[in-house]
């Protein structure tokens, strides 16, 4: 049986090795991000120089697979799903529950699951939502003019946005800008479970 090889010239080399870069950098930002990391806290939770992930996420640099995977462990993604294929390629996308990264407040009592899409993290996120009885989830104002629905599925929460409260049970949706310190609670006596969408103003206001 015969065959043919077909020998990689070294600028078709440098090119795949940017595409690849490229995609890396624009998955480590949009993952920062959503977890809300500076660059400084990325890089002391992962041991990367600062220097150096912002040069990967501005594709600058082509880092090495240590480097990939430290940064994989501190965002909590498996290394494969870091190396996924490019944007342009159709396909349908299976995250299994250690694929999907999860948040736990100050109190330990509620669970924020990440089931929003990565590349669009600069302008909508959804998660799942989940707070046991007394549960508590303080957050910091996202960017200026954001808005956030957290829809009841079951249970009860009430919302803390400024000076007003408002409270919503199952079935019912609250809409508030979280543009400034927001509070979410359980003040009931059983697990609320909700869905939440943040919508950034960079998408919808501007």
């Amino acid at each position: 049986m015969s065959g043919r090889t077909r020998s990689l010239d070294r600028g078709d080399m440098d090119a795949g090795a940017q595409a690849i870069t490229g995609q890396l950098g624009r998955t480590i930002q949009r993952l920062r991000k959503a977890y809300n990391l500076s660059l400084s806290e990325l890089s002391e939770q992962s041991g990367v120089a600062k220097s150096i992930i912002s040069q990967i996420e501005r594709n600058e640099t082509n880092p090495t697979l240590a480097t990939v995977w430290r940064l994989s462990q501190a965002l909590d993604m498996s290394i494969d799903r870091f190396m996924a294929a490019t944007d342009d390629e159709p396909f349908v996308e299976h995250l299994t529950r250690a694929d999907t990264p999860i948040l736990v407040s100050e109190d330990g009592k509620c669970r924020l699951t990440i089931t929003g899409w990565i590349k669009t993290v600069e302008w909508l996120q959804w998660f799942d939502f989940v707070a046991g009885p007394g549960g508590e989830l303080i957050s910091d104002g996202h960017q200026r003019g954001s808005v956030e629905c957290l829809s009841v599925l079951s249970g009860e929460l009430q919302v803390e946005c400024g000076d007003v409260i408002e409270t919503a049970r199952a079935g019912e949706t609250l809409r508030y800008r979280c543009d400034r310190r927001h509070v979410i609670r359980n003040t009931g006596l059983e697990p609320a479970h909700a869905t939440m969408v943040c919508l950034l103003k960079a998408a919808v206001l501007d």
